[in-house]
């Protein structure tokens, strides 16, 4: 269990944390969130030792492994899988041990290390390594190459799997998925739905969130306070006690406008001067209740376009690419009002197609059409690179439509979060965040009337992607999207194309049918993995050994799981009968009556509570019986 008992912790001149406490449980998994410099990287760094609290008292089990996923990783000739071996530690050390023993002809030391190495199961270390990587998108392939080959989002990857791999009981991931494509975002919810230690998770996923953590830890007003349930709980349960909040806050200031309006009539009486004087003490010694602050900083639009062409643009008999055709099509429209989702593996060629849709990317062969007034809007990753941080956000929107009037941009930069003198400022010291959102302020500013974002949300908070999916839900021109954020797309797309072994086709279903998609593509390639290493061997002793092996670490995580699954269905079934009780009573109408209000309130109070209680059960049943199933046809396998 970790504590932090009125901690207190300063960055600079900054106070990020102030006489704040929170207890984590062990096997809790917790999301961290709260504005963009509000303080949770600084909590993670207080957690690995990095800072120190200025005051209070912070307690970690000593003998906790703690892994993190580090934020740099430098250029070297070390292969991809030898990188992320090296976060096993214990793996590493006697590996080389190992070496070291059998060099010096050690035998007597050599065996001990050998059954060290048995018992960290050390031969599956490199295959889940392996596993780890594939997972995260990289191909067989790139395992050997060197971290030097790889770019800044791929070396990123490269440290999740090297967090992942080390053994612990404390986890610290800030923010994973900002550099994971959709199928490897799902990998790694999957990783973590299974994780057994504690983790704490920074992240501005929503559905990510609640797929993985159990709880949320809001850090605001330099507190820190904990939320149980998933995201929308958070939410729910945030608003309740902001409305509170602004209750007491209205009420307090209608009190020290009484106090004040009596201190500024009397004051200069003599009569009333002592009265006002214990007046102006009663003011001073007031703790003042901050207004609640419930509205997000971000409002803005993508302006409608004014004129629309149908198609917008059309690919016929296309051959797209690099060099070799990657993926073929032979006929493919966008029109007005089309919301698409693309989604398929890492490398299908989902950005490819991107880039040729907008004309960034010349066809192989075939005919790409654009209407007569076709304007795109075009966000990526890359482009942040590409914005001119010598000049300002004014600036940049100037030089784009010489003809708008100073207020009617500075209005505009509003709506993004930029205010004030950050208009007219150097965009040189913008951080990751604020320049994502000046690139899509630089595509709503050319009014387009196609829309092509591709990962739009990475480096934006919560509070900003909400706001992107409001202006997306009110745009009246054509979206093509590829996001790893599962509630942007719920929200903004109403139907996928799937980019999948060449070709580009109307995906049936939503993101719950892509998820079972990929997982029955998955399971298609290990068996014909399976199907092509068992004819070289098909009897060999090693592999049934392993088979058994398998088989009995399935059986020995069946038997618990069953009883957990057991135990809620009867947690539901007694959830449902005391649900069932207070409906009952609900319906009888004298309840409603003046004499029994109290009784009423305490019923329905009653009811949102075993409501919520009964549907978080519920998800965590349909989990448990997902995770039996699953092992039970392995077992079969």
């Amino acid at each position: 269990m970790i504590r932090l008992q009125q901690i207190s912790l300063q960055r600079g001149t900054k106070a990020l944390l102030n006489n704040a406490d929170l207890t984590i449980h062990d096997s809790h998994k917790l999301a961290i969130v709260g504005a963009n410099g509000a303080g949770k990287s600084s909590l993670f760094k207080l957690l690995l030792g990095e800072l120190h609290q200025d005051l209070g008292e912070l307690y970690i089990p000593v003998n906790w492994r703690i892994a993190h996923m580090a934020q740099e990783v430098k250029g070297s000739e070390q292969s991809a899988l030898d990188y992320v071996l090296d976060g096993h530690k214990v793996y590493r050390d006697i590996s080389n041990a190992i070496i070291k023993a059998e060099q010096e002809h050690q035998d007597t030391e050599l065996a001990r290390l050998h059954g060290e190495f048995e018992l960290i199961r050390g031969y599956q270390v490199s295959p889940m390594a392996a596993q780890m990587l594939a997972g995260l998108g990289f191909l067989q392939s790139d395992l050997q190459r060197p971290v030097a080959d790889f770019s800044g989002g791929w070396r990123m990857r490269l440290n999740l799997a090297r967090a992942l791999i080390m053994p612990s009981d404390l986890l610290l991931l800030d923010e994973p998925t900002n550099h994971l494509d959709l199928d490897a975002s799902l990998w790694l919810e999957n990783w973590l739905q299974q994780y057994a230690g504690t983790l704490l998770l920074i992240s501005h996923d929503r559905d990510f969130i609640d797929e993985v953590t159990n709880g949320i830890v809001h850090v605001h007003d330099l507190q820190l306070t904990y939320y149980s349930g998933n995201y929308a709980a958070f939410e729910n349960r945030r608003a309740e006690r902001l409305a509170q909040q602004q209750s007491m806050y209205e009420q307090q200031q209608a009190q020290i406008a009484h106090l004040e309006s009596f201190i500024n009539r009397f004051k200069a009486k003599a009569s009333k001067a002592k009265q006002a004087q214990s007046r102006v003490k009663a003011l001073a010694r007031m703790e003042v209740i901050a207004q609640a602050h419930v509205d997000s900083p971000f409002h803005f639009t993508f302006p409608n376009p004014n004129k629309q062409s149908d198609p917008l643009v059309s690919l016929n008999k296309a051959g797209i690419g690099y060099g070799q055709p990657l993926l073929s099509l032979e006929k493919l429209a966008l029109r007005p009002g089309d919301r698409i989702g693309l989604l398929g593996p890492n490398g299908a060629g989902k950005s490819t197609l991107i880039k040729t849709l907008v004309g960034d990317l010349p066809l192989l062969s075939g005919q790409r059409s654009t209407g007569e007034y076709l304007g795109v809007g075009y966000f990526a990753q890359h482009q942040l690179d590409a914005i001119d941080t010598s000049v300002s956000p004014m600036d940049q929107l100037q030089r784009m439509n010489p003809d708008a009037d100073e207020q009617s941009i500075r209005n505009f930069l509003g709506g993004f979060g930029f205010h004030g003198d950050q208009t007219t400022e150097k965009c040189d010291s913008f951080s990751g965040g604020e320049l994502a959102r000046l690139a899509l302020a630089r595509v709503a500013w050319l009014r387009p009337n196609l829309l092509v974002l591709d990962e739009p949300t990475n480096h934006l908070d919560l509070e900003m992607r909400h706001a992107l999916t409001m202006a997306l839900q009110d745009y009246e021109g054509a979206i093509v999207v590829v996001s790893h954020d599962r509630h942007l797309l719920s929200n903004t797309v109403d139907g996928f194309w799937l980019v999948a072994d060449g070709a580009v086709r109307e995906f049936e279903g939503d993101l719950d049918d892509y998820k079972l998609w990929l997982r029955q593509r998955q399971q298609a390639l290990n068996n014909q993995g399976k199907t092509a290493s068992s004819s070289d061997n098909d009897n060999s002793a090693e592999a049934r050994k392993e088979k058994k092996r398998r088989d009995a670490e399935i059986r020995q995580q069946l038997s618990p799981l069953k009883k957990q699954v057991e135990k809620l269905e009867a947690a539901m079934e007694k959830t449902q009968a005391a649900l069932a009780a207070v409906e009952a009573k609900l319906a009888d109408a004298d309840i409603y009556s003046d004499s029994r209000k109290a009784e009423l309130q305490t019923a329905l109070a009653e009811q949102i509570k075993l409501s919520k209680t009964l549907a978080d059960t519920e998800e965590e049943w349909m989990l448990k019986l997902e995770e039996l199933e699953t092992l039970q046809s392995q077992l079969q396998e």
